[in-house]
């Protein structure tokens, strides 16, 4: 069985443990809706708030904050 996650994995991807709980759950409810159920699908590799935190430390998700996205929509 693979090794829990730890808080101290995630510290260089976020500056803050709740900006990591409103991303990572936002991408697990988004893979939840999007996969096809099915009966036995519990494995935890499979479930999707471990593929979230997978995809979070691979550096696949980001985030923009609210100052940073007033700051895009100036450039353009």
């Amino acid at each position: 069985m693979p090794s829990p996650y730890c808080v101290d994995d995630f510290k260089e991807k976020f500056d803050s443990l709740y900006r990591l709980v409103i991303v990572a759950s936002a991408r697990a409810i988004h893979l939840a809706k999007n996969e096809p159920r099915s009966f036995g699908s519990s494995l935890r590799s499979q479930k999707p708030t471990i593929k979230a935190l997978e995809e979070v430390l691979a550096g696949k998700l980001s985030y923009v904050t609210s100052g940073e996205e007033e700051t895009l929509e100036t450039e353009e």
